[in-house]
């Protein structure tokens, strides 16, 4: 092989190594963030592997909810509570409310972040709304559970044993039409 052909055969290889990483990027990064908690991401289980984790007598944090609609989306949505104190390992249940005023159907999807960030790879959840595009019909109102425990090895961790209280904030975020 020519050298210029040889080196035309790397370029080519290199610029379809960068298509195939640039398309693998979104769902690397989001299970990433998902395995260490990074950016605020919290961990999820599944309901076979909640099942294994036992709640600690005495052991309670405070969880907080936050919910936020992005600029421009007419829901609205909140916390049916504010607060929860909650046994360390055990299941919990929270609900979030939404309600479509407009006079036409609207989708959203929500995004979440925990607070601290150092927390948020012990936050699990196990049922969601925010994993599911959430279609709301002229003036419908919902009631949008999730299921979630706070992981005993909060505890142990030496950034985060101190921790009395974990933000879980939701922006919910309209969804085009047809996308």
């Amino acid at each position: 092989m020519r050298p210029n052909h040889y080196v035309g055969a790397i370029a080519g290889g290199f610029a379809l190594f960068m298509v195939g990483v640039s398309y693998a990027s979104v769902p690397l990064y989001r299970m990433f963030c998902q395995a260490t908690g990074y950016g605020g991401t919290p961990a999820r289980a599944s309901e076979a592997e909640a099942a294994t984790v036992k709640a600690l007598a005495g052991k309670v944090i405070s969880v907080r909810f936050d919910a936020n609609v992005e600029a421009g989306m007419p829901w609205r949505f909140s916390p049916e509570v504010s607060t929860q104190v909650v046994q360390i390992g055990a299941r919990k249940l929270a609900f979030f409310e939404a309600e479509n005023p407009t006079d036409h159907t609207i989708t959203g999807q929500a995004s979440y972040n925990i607070e601290p960030g150092e927390a948020a790879h012990y936050f699990t959840k196990i049922q969601c709304f925010c994993f599911t595009r959430q279609v709301l019909a002229a003036h419908q109102k919902t009631r949008m559970p999730v299921t979630y425990f706070v992981d005993p090895k909060i505890l142990t961790d030496p950034d985060t044993k101190d921790i009395q209280q974990i933000t879980l904030s939701y922006t919910f975020h309209q969804v085009p039409q047809g996308a």
